[in-house]
């Protein structure tokens, strides 16, 4: 146990420490800012060299303000402004703004890093799939769990067989939204802009992805069912959400989600022969919980906030970027979490059970 303590945070993906990658950063509300611009400049293999808002004046203010050499707006990077000052994107604006930034980038031939859900669609999902591939462009979808600590030492210890067969995952994402952001016109709460809805979209991707990630299984059907009663959330349909996946291998999945609940995140999953725990799981310092038989351990281990999940997040992405080899999570992985969001909300709103 004490060497896999030791080895708890190497980067077990990392292939080269050579190299940068400049990064032109869309979108630029406070994650973006506050979180993926930080991360970015605490990397490796990274360096932020030009920001792309709605304005080149607020680009530029933004830019100053961070010690960033160049701020565009989005009309000037879709003209090709400042294209020989980045080799990738990073697209954190709404859902259902991405797939065009995508199209500009890849024209650009430049390597895009795009926030998940990828698109507000499973059609716009499969577009950009199509331009990134046609255009040869590397696509990566961020999801930062998957180059969490934590979250791989987990995966390592269900291939070793620490739990059994797999039996059962519960995954569970909760938070107050509107006492994070008290402006009920965000796009978290505008159907054209975050797509299906808000909870699954935002939050349930998180179980969702993680798990698919630790066990390498896929969902087979869902059922669901799904809830608005706060008049903020009359667009969306999901301000509360269960779902059972039925995934490969007679694995059970239930998912809860919400933006409108006391902040709570957990994934566990239980085997033949024990059971593996994340809580917290995805709002950054995942802790790992380890039961077998009558034992039950807790990894105290200095949990990964979101800043430096997303540092990892971005040298892996560089990692590949800079070696040209094969990432994943690559577009088609992001699509297929688009088509069981989808199935979720399908199902809830047929009543039915949705085969995916």
């Amino acid at each position: 146990m004490k060497d896999w303590i030791d080895t708890y945070n190497e980067r077990d993906w990392q292939t080269t420490t050579d190299g940068t990658v400049r990064y032109a950063l869309l979108g630029l509300g406070w994650w973006t800012i506050d979180l993926a611009l930080p991360a970015v400049q605490d990397s490796d293999l990274g360096e932020v060299t030009t920001l792309v808002s709605s304005s080149s004046e607020k680009a530029k203010r933004l830019a100053d303000e961070n010690g960033v050499d160049h701020g565009i707006s989005y009309e000037e990077f879709h003209d090709g402004e400042a294209a020989d000052r980045f080799d990738a994107i990073y697209i954190g604006t709404p859902n259902a703004l991405h797939l065009e930034y995508a199209e500009t980038a890849a024209e650009l031939d430049k390597a895009i890093l795009c926030e998940k859900p990828m698109e507000s669609t499973v059609e716009r999902a499969q577009k950009m799939v199509e331009v990134c591939a046609d255009a040869a462009v590397p696509l990566m979808i961020a999801y930062r769990m998957q180059t969490d600590p934590a979250v791989r030492r987990a995966k390592e210890l269900i291939e070793d067989g620490f739990i059994g067969e797999p039996v059962s995952v519960y995954g569970n994402n909760s938070q107050p939204l509107l006492e994070m952001n008290p402006d009920t016109d965000q796009w978290r709460l505008d159907s054209e802009l975050s797509g299906y809805g808000t909870s699954v979209m935002d939050l349930g991707i998180y179980s969702i992805n993680t798990t698919r990630f630790l066990l390498d299984r896929e969902p087979l059907a869902v059922q669901s069912q799904m809830d608005s009663y706060s008049e903020a959330f009359d667009d969306v349909p999901d301000e509360r959400s269960g779902a059972l996946l039925a995934l490969e291998d007679g694995i059970k999945m239930v998912t809860t989600d919400s933006q409108n609940a006391h902040s709570d995140t957990q994934l566990k999953i239980t085997g033949t022969d024990g059971q593996i725990e994340l809580r917290p799981a995805f709002h950054g310092k995942a802790k790992l919980h380890l039961s077998q038989n009558e034992t039950t351990v807790t990894v105290e281990h200095e949990g990964f906030d979101a800043e430096d999940e997303m540092r990892e997040e971005f040298d892996y992405f560089a990692d590949r970027v800079l070696t040209g080899t094969d990432i994943d999570p690559d577009g088609r992985h992001g699509l297929q979490d688009m088509r069981i969001i989808r199935a979720i909300h399908e199902a809830a709103e047929s009543g039915d059970v949705v085969k995916l």
